[in-house]
């Protein structure tokens, strides 16, 4: 069974540590139990996959409707999380982690918190959530905007044309941010 621990930056983000079993024929683990976040009345609606090379840099995103539950398959990637909830108690904290083959842990990541990874080797993520994709529900923050206080440890990352045009945290209009 896995270890669940609540963020000691963020109210609401865990973490799952996961347990391996492993011997001669390979490893095996747990990834994901509904039990695991009982806190919220939620059902899985759809689960995604991203292959990520080297470098590349997916995020910062953020949902009003959707919560998100990450697990790194293969591959080590450097997940950055902030606080983006007006009425949250740790509003505007951030932190960041490693995870992956070497780091097995699930991240349960609520609704208004801004999320993203640079993939530190070549990476599969596949994350399970509690909506079907909406692109008007897919908001986004600059990655690099020096008030999340954000260290990626990359300067120069591979980014997709949308995520290049996420604006700073100042300039999101106060009705796209989460309460």
């Amino acid at each position: 069974m896995a270890e669940i621990i609540e963020s000691d930056v963020i109210t609401g983000v865990k973490f799952a540590n996961l347990k391996i079993w492993g011997d001669e024929r390979g490893r095996f683990l747990e990834t994901f139990r509904k039990e695991w976040f009982p806190e919220r009345s939620w059902e899985i609606i759809q689960t995604n996959f991203s292959y990520s090379q080297a470098d590349v840099l997916r995020g910062l995103h953020y949902h009003l409707r959707q919560v998100d539950y990450w697990f790194a398959l293969q591959g080590t990637i450097r997940v950055a999380l902030v606080d983006l909830r007006r009425s949250s108690p740790t509003r505007g904290a951030s932190q960041i982690l490693e995870i992956g083959e070497d780091n097995p842990v699930g991240v349960f990541i609520p609704i208004g918190i801004a999320h993203g990874f640079v993939a530190l080797t070549d990476a599969a993520l596949t994350y399970l959530v509690d909506n079907y994709y909406d692109g008007d529900d897919e908001l986004g923050v600059a990655w690099n905007d020096p008030a999340l206080g954000l260290t990626w440890g990359i300067s120069n990352p591979i980014l997709s044309p949308r995520d290049l045009q996420n604006p700073p945290l100042k300039d999101i209009p106060p009705h796209q941010l989460p309460d």
